[in-house]
């Protein structure tokens, strides 16, 4: 995999560029990275032990200068047109979608992060959404977000339960053993994962993507 296609798909869900990174390619490569989500085994010298849910240990070879962040909790009412979101939803039997999770993007990562829609894996069926919101509307239950992304435009349905974060800066103290962590990157022969960074629990805010 080249350098241009790991920045490709690392940008499609902001975690693969720093905040002010260039946009290198909007498109998803053939061969998708790595996605570890997990909580922290063990962290030394750049080397991090993820714990995945099923129990795996997968090891994360992070670069010299990698950067930490974390998440905060947000709520539907911190949502507006305008913004740019990223949001994992699942289709339901009504036909529609319905988020699982939305993270709002900082104003510095509009226009690096590329506008898009793409299979997740966050669930069975997943799609992973960057789009720009154009309207809020309020339903039983919560909202319904119309946003547009590449001139199309779709509705998905946030319920008050649905965790909703955004980013913050973090740093290597963080990276302490129980925290839950997710990072994205490409998968090397040995089975490690390398990553220039890691989106971590803080305060026990945990990313959910």
């Amino acid at each position: 995999m080249t350098h241009r296609s790991i920045a490709a798909a690392a940008a499609i869900v902001g975690l693969g560029l720093v905040l002010t990174a260039p946009v290198v390619d909007a498109q998803a490569p053939a061969t998708p990275p790595a996605r570890v989500r997990g909580t922290i085994s063990a962290f030394n010298d750049h080397m991090l032990t993820v714990k995945t849910p099923t129990g795996a240990l997968v090891t994360v070879a992070l670069a010299p200068n990698f950067v930490v962040r974390t998440v905060v909790r947000k709520h539907l009412n911190d949502i507006h047109d305008g913004d740019f979101v990223a949001s994992t939803s699942i289709r339901g039997k009504d036909g529609n979608l319905h988020a699982i999770e939305v993270h709002i993007f900082l104003p510095a990562q509009r226009g690096v992060v590329p506008e898009g829609q793409i299979p997740w894996d966050l669930a069975p069926d997943s799609l992973m959404t960057n789009a720009i919101v154009e309207g809020v509307a309020t339903v039983k239950g919560g909202r319904v977000l119309t946003v547009t992304y590449k001139g199309q435009s779709t509705d998905i349905e946030v319920d008050r339960k649905t965790p909703i974060v955004t980013y913050a800066p973090g740093d290597p103290s963080m990276l302490k053993a129980g925290r839950a962590i997710f990072v994205i990157g490409p998968k090397r022969p040995d089975g490690t994962v390398a990553a220039n960074n890691v989106t971590v629990e803080n305060k026990g805010v945990k990313p959910p993507m």
